[in-house]
């Protein structure tokens, strides 16, 4: 099945440069996001119904990664640059937040963050999932990608 994402590189390409902006304004940074994707493989579901078909994001292996966002946004902290999220602001953070996290401690009450954050991750790749098949049907691509994923 890689045959058929072989096939749309491109148009991957593409849709990563319109998803930018999206991703800018998630409260994910673009090294996190690099990340996810690469935790995430892209299927088409219903694949043998033209009018069902839809690509949808397998996050299956997501939760594994998740924890090392959290060492993503402490090396940009240790570098000195502030990590691109929505939700900092309060008091510490930067190299006592990297080094509480480094040993288990603190952070955002248990695993509920880590929660919020996956869901938040699983949304977002199921929204560039949708941005690419639609890009894909309007560039007249869409119906031949959906024949090679069946093959």
């Amino acid at each position: 099945m890689s045959e058929w994402t072989d096939a749309i590189v491109g148009d991957r390409m593409t849709v990563d440069n319109q998803f930018t902006d999206r991703v800018s304004a998630s409260r994910f940074s673009s090294q996190e996001w690099g990340l996810i994707m690469t935790a995430t493989e892209l299927e088409i579901e219903d694949a043998a119904d033209p009018e069902e078909a839809r690509i949808v994001a397998d996050t299956s292996s997501l939760p594994a990664i998740m924890p090392e966002l959290e060492n993503v946004r402490s090396q940009v902290a240790a570098m000195g640059g502030a990590p691109d999220r929505g939700d900092g602001g309060g008091s510490g953070g930067g190299l006592v937040d990297s080094i509480k996290g480094a040993l288990g401690l603190g952070g955002s009450g248990g695993g509920g963050g880590s929660d919020e954050e996956l869901a938040a991750a699983e949304q977002l790749v199921q929204e560039y999932a949708d941005e690419l098949q639609a890009h894909l049907e309007d560039n007249g691509k869409w119906e031949q990608v959906r024949l090679a994923y069946q093959e």
